[in-house]
């Protein structure tokens, strides 16, 4: 990808699908953050996981309230909420309206940056820098925060054999749901499944550095 391109969004589309399909395409996609001096801040997610009012883990299983509201809203926007009074976790809305439905994005990997910057669904949300004031957020170029199509040159890592699909992971509930997909070539999944080893190279590292590398925030998408 050429850094001076405008990176454009997943489209509404793209998010108006159950949370179990969407979660797995997402892997390989960008996320992207419009700084305030105007570069972009990208990584490319590496691990998600899908949420569904219809189990118990979800946060609208039970019931709406103020502070879960977004996830029972438009598809395409960002859910933001804080977990153990400590740690943001960032998700993005799917499905369809009044039905709570959402992927998390649990890790992601960030060109130049130490692998496990962002290894986690409390460090990616440090490190982008978002909080609850993001909550409801529309996932788009216009808000400064969105989600951008998987570069073709990723295309193989993301393909389904490179992808792990497994248990949920830091839920009491729905444990028995394979609702986790994440890049095996990738060292920057939060956690990996029994028995899958870590790569001793990150086969991410060089397409990361070659499709990615640093934005240039010169032009506006």
């Amino acid at each position: 990808m050429n850094v001076r391109e405008a990176v454009p969004a997943l489209p509404p589309r793209f998010f108006a699908r159950p949370a179990e399909v969407v979660a797995p395409e997402l892997l390989g996609c960008l996320l992207l953050k419009r700084q305030p001096d105007g570069a972009l801040l990208a990584g490319v997610i590496v691990e998600t996981e899908a949420y569904c009012q219809s189990e118990p883990a979800c946060h609208g299983h039970r019931r709406r309230s103020p502070s879960n509201d977004t996830l029972f809203g438009e598809p395409g926007r960002f859910y933001v909420y804080l977990t153990y009074g400590v740690y943001h976790c960032v998700n993005v809305v799917t499905g369809r309206r009044d039905w709570a439905n959402g992927v998390l994005l649990r890790a992601a990997a960030l060109p130049g940056e130490p692998e496990r910057t962002a290894a986690g669904p409390g460090l990616l949300a440090r490190r982008f820098g978002l909080d609850r004031g993001h909550d409801g957020l529309l996932a788009a170029p216009a808000s400064g925060l969105w989600l951008a199509p998987r570069p073709p040159e990723l295309a193989a890592e993301a393909g389904e054999a490179g992808v792990l699909q497994t248990q949920r992971i830091g839920v009491s509930q729905g444990q028995e749901l394979p609702w986790r997909w994440y890049l095996r070539a990738s060292r920057s999944v939060s956690r990996r499944a029994r028995g899958d080893r870590t790569p001793r190279l990150d086969g991410l590292a060089a397409v990361l550095a070659s499709t990615v590398g640093t934005f240039d925030g010169s032009r506006t998408p």
